[in-house]
């Protein structure tokens, strides 16, 4: 690190503003931290069926995910050895679970072995083996219904590399989350910036001013001299090693029955809920606000809670449907609301059964662009069909038709933070000791790579 740029440096306050806007530290990072990480290359319900294959690009590498039986998912360099065609585009089924190239037509299974070699007597003197040209494959590992890759030869063990949020991400039946929508949007901002910005709490007053109102009109009122309770002052912070880390709201969420407002308080827990339905779609779903106004009217048992209510009636109902739900224990339960986020760029948001996540990844080697992807999640009845995940690419993430509101105020910030690192007045960005150490703790285990 002593022989890099100012620009580039990781400090114990802040980050340097030439890490989210240089060319060359982008292509520090294809080369070092890419080529060398786990990353979460897709979702097994991308690939439900024998055939079934998905494409997953990341800088100038190009993967095909395939499903080559009930047991066995592979991932090969999408590219056929002959000359380099890309075998695949986007997603999709390989017919006869055959993989054709359409440049000369050689042939493979879907597990990569070669089938068929037009005019196979021209190469390599009539003695080409069928080791020469199997398709290249990836090292691969299956977790929580995540399908993980690694450039790397020689990768640091998956489950070393996990292992600090393997625990928190298996309890929360994560695993056991199926698709309600995913949408994918290019975004004018460096990865990092978007990773960022859902690394905290600390933004929800200024951005999300529907979800915290007492806050935001401090914030944006003239009146400085009244006391304020913001909700990101409850929220509890962790890192963890290999870049890892989390944050929660424990017993202080709308989820665990702490409201603000003044009235009845199932009226006020179903509201705050609402918000989320109708400007997210995710984590917290309509039928999870109907649960809660089922409550109305109820009385709660001594040595209870309103949110303690609520969980009984979810967990109730999860049981008359053969639904899968998280661990019924107060540490898992705490982490609804909060966050999970795996080193380098998944983000996992868990609430009453449901999850909400976030993938972002460069875009090529732009470090002014990145391509932002949100799943809906949750989890299903025993016996309702679960949809095979299919991204809608999205084109505007502005337009109220494409996204609403919760991901449109988040995504108004990422381009505004982009341009101004690339201002002369921002040398370097300032991190709060406390509420943004998950964004420092992710830097910090990027140089590990980096450096390496």
């Amino acid at each position: 690190m002593e022989n890099w740029p100012e620009q580039w440096r990781t400090l114990d306050h802040g980050i340097r503003s030439g890490r989210y806007t240089d060319p060359e530290f982008t292509r520090l990072e294809h080369k070092n931290l890419w080529s060398r990480v786990w990353q979460m290359a897709a979702r097994l319900d991308e690939v439900p069926e024998p055939g079934d294959y998905t494409v997953y690009d990341i800088g100038h590498q190009s993967v095909i995910v395939v499903r080559v039986d009930r047991d066995t998912v592979k991932a090969f360099y999408n590219a056929c050895p002959h000359r380099g065609t890309a075998l695949a585009e986007n997603a999709g089924s390989f017919e006869n679970c055959r993989i054709i190239c359409p440049f000369h037509g050689w042939r493979w299974g879907v597990d990569g072995a070669v089938q068929y070699v037009l005019e196979r007597q021209q190469f390599r003197g009539g003695k080409l083996a069928d080791s020469d040209v199997a398709l290249r494959e990836i090292r691969l590992e299956i977790f929580a219904g995540f399908i993980f890759i690694n450039f790397d030869r020689n990768p640091k063990p998956f489950d070393e590399f996990i292992a600090p949020v393997r625990q928190l991400i298996e309890d929360l039946a994560i695993g056991d989350m199926h698709p309600i929508w995913w949408k994918s949007v290019t975004a004018p901002a460096n990865w990092k910036v978007a990773v960022e910005a859902f690394l905290e709490g600390y933004h929800v007053p200024a951005t999300h001013p529907q979800l915290e109102t007492t806050s935001a009109e401090f914030i944006y009122g003239d009146d400085v001299t009244r006391e304020v309770n913001f909700s990101h002052a409850d929220h509890l912070y962790e890192t963890f090693p290999n870049g890892h880390g989390r944050f929660l709201g424990g017993q202080k969420t709308p989820m665990a029955g702490h409201t603000t407002a003044a009235g009845d308080p199932v009226e006020m827990m179903a509201a705050r809920l609402n918000l989320l339905v109708e400007g997210m779609d995710a984590m917290i779903l309509k039928e999870d606000v109907e649960l809660v106004r089922s409550l109305k009217g109820k009385p709660i048992p001594e040595g209870s809670t309103l949110g303690g209510e609520y969980v009984k009636a979810l967990y109730g109902t999860a049981a008359q449907q053969q639904r899968p739900m998280p661990k019924l224990e107060r540490e898992v339960l705490d982490q609804w609301g909060g966050e999970v986020f795996i080193f380098p760029n998944l983000m996992v948001l868990p609430q009453a059964g449901n999850a909400m996540m976030y993938r972002v990844r460069p875009n090529g080697s732009d470090p002014d662009s990145c391509i932002f992807e949100i799943y809906s999640t949750k989890t299903y009845p025993a016996k309702q069909p679960v949809p095979r995940a299919v991204v809608q690419k999205m084109t505007d993430a502005s337009d109220p038709e494409q996204f609403l509101q919760i991901p449109r105020q988040d995504f108004s910030n990422i381009p505004r933070i982009q341009k101004g690192l690339h201002t002369n007045g921002c040398k370097q960005v300032w991190l709060a000791d406390y509420y943004e150490k998950m964004i420092l703790n992710m830097h910090q285990e990027m140089d590990r790579y980096l450096m390496d």
